[in-house]
Order: C-alpha cells, then structure tokens, then sequence
C-alpha cells in the first residue's frame, strides 16, 4: 500500500529542523514524500549579509529536500513574517490544487497523510501557526470527499524538552504533556543523514547549530500529536 506525504511548512528549513528524522524515515521505507513551503525565509537571520537572502534560502531547501527524498517540491511565494488569515485562506486554495495535480495518477488504495507543525507555532511563529491551520484546513476539507486521506501529524515538542514557557524571543508554549502526544517516531539511527540535512540550510546555521546541540543524544527523536 503506497503511502503519500505531504509536509506543509512556512519556511524553507521547518521540515529540516522539525520533524526531519521521520520523513527521511518515510521516504527510505518507500513513502511519496511532497514538500510545500509558503515562504522563502528572507526575513531569516542573515550572517554573510547576503543581498538575496531568500534565493539562497530556496536553493539550500530544494538541495536538503533532494537528499531528504523528496518527490516534489512547491513554493507558494508568501512574504516571510507577514502570513495572516487572508493568506492561509488563498493558500489553501493553492496547495488543494497541488495536491490534486499530484494525486493524479496515485492508487485508490494509497494512504495520504500530513505533517505540519504544531497549531501552537511550534516556536510560536506566527508563520508557523498559519500554515498549520491551512494544512488542517485542507486536510479535512478534502478527508470529506475522499477516504485516502488519513491522518494529519503536527510535530510538537514534549514537557521534557520545553517544561515551561519561554519569552526569549517571541512567546513560546512549554511543551506538551506526554497523554497530549499520540505519537513518537525514533530515528535516531539516521542522525548522521539528519545532520547534514540540517548543515544544507548554512543561512541559517545558528538556528541548526542549537537544535543540533539542544536535542544531542535524542537527535532524530520525533513527537507528534496526530488526528484523523
């Protein structure tokens, strides 16, 4: 049975420092893997001051999504830190008509499912938190009309990892309690793959610097809450 997996995002290195682990996971077992992003991540961090900032970012995307496995990629063309309810709403129109086009030719018993991540923001990025809910949008949207559509996984962080509320940047929930995550995925044994994905996206090298260095040992350790 093919499954087929959209992975929703809001800038061009989400999948990679999020839920990387279990999609590369996915892909290696034979899983279609489509990767969406609403942005080009220009008004990411910046250090080599480079005047195309968002270029580059897509370039680093497109190669990290290559060595992920990823079948298709598609960048809806969004203004980086500006997502709002206008466009999640044009955005779910769009990514309703890619995935149509993907599903084309896909078997009637094939397994569709989403990942995203959490409808907190994960970080607490407004972005994030936009196309969350247009992935949910679109995922029930067409869960009505066609039972292919499985489940949509929202990759979280655990109480462990973020006991309590963090305001070093923008305001960030602590994470969730363990009856809140419904799923865990360990892929720990791909960290090695997992890490030079992460060092693909070099614009952004801080940010995978301390995700790299925050998660350690537990690298490749996915938590999910999934519905149906």
């Amino acid at each position: 049975m093919k499954k087929i997996i959209f992975g929703i995002f809001a800038h061009p290195d989400d999948e990679a420092f999020g839920p990387c682990g279990t999609l590369l996971r996915e892909t290696r077992t034979g899983a279609d893997l489509h990767l969406i992003t609403f942005t080009d991540g220009d008004a990411g961090t910046n250090p080599d001051n480079l005047p195309n900032l968002g270029e580059v970012r897509l370039k680093e995307w497109k190669e990290a999504g290559m060595l992920m496995g990823a079948k298709t990629m598609h960048h809806l063309g969004y203004k980086d830190g500006q997502l709002n309810n206008r466009a999640m709403i044009e955005a779910s129109t769009r990514i309703k008509t890619i995935i149509a086009e993907t599903l084309e030719s896909a078997p009637s018993d094939a397994v569709i499912e989403f990942v995203t991540l959490d409808l907190n923001g994960y970080t607490g990025h407004i972005d994030h938190i936009v196309a969350a809910r247009a992935a949910s949008f679109v995922f029930y949207t067409l869960k009505q009309n066609d039972a292919r559509f499985s489940h949509i996984k929202f990759a979280c962080f655990p109480r462990l990892a973020v006991p309590s509320v963090n305001t070093d940047w923008i305001y960030m929930e602590a994470g969730h309690l363990p009856e809140e995550i419904q799923e865990t995925v360990d892929a720990r044994h791909l960290q090695d793959d997992i890490i030079d994905i992460m060092h693909i996206h070099h614009t952004q090298r801080s940010d995978g610097m301390a995700a790299i260095k925050n998660q350690g040992a537990n690298l490749g350790l996915n938590y999910f809450i999934v519905k149906s």
